[in-house]
């Protein structure tokens, strides 16, 4: 199964916000969906819940399991940090 996540065509910005784990533990980190189907049929309205101005903007992108909780290690739960998914596929940080 690969995850997929959200990211700003622009930017390369994958999309993260507070979320909360399988046991109801909120948390900052990176939406992931299990399939491409689901991502594509739920994003548009998730970004708009979230208040995202220009959900056009951003595109659903497969990650591999390793990317994907590379994505919320590097976020460490930190909601001013921003996490990005460079052309090479490495995840990056800022």
């Amino acid at each position: 199964m690969m995850p997929y996540a959200l990211k700003n065509k622009e930017t390369s910005e994958l999309f993260s916000c507070a979320l909360e784990n399988i046991h109801g533990i909120p948390y900052h980190g990176v939406k992931l969906w299990e399939d491409r189907e689901a991502a594509e049929a739920a994003a548009p309205s998730f970004l708009v819940e979230r208040g995202v101005d220009d959900p056009w903007r951003w595109e659903v992108v497969g990650l591999d399991e390793h990317q994907a909780k590379l994505c919320n290690v590097k976020l460490n739960n930190n909601p001013n940090r921003r996490i990005f998914l460079t052309e090479e596929g490495r995840i990056d940080a800022q």
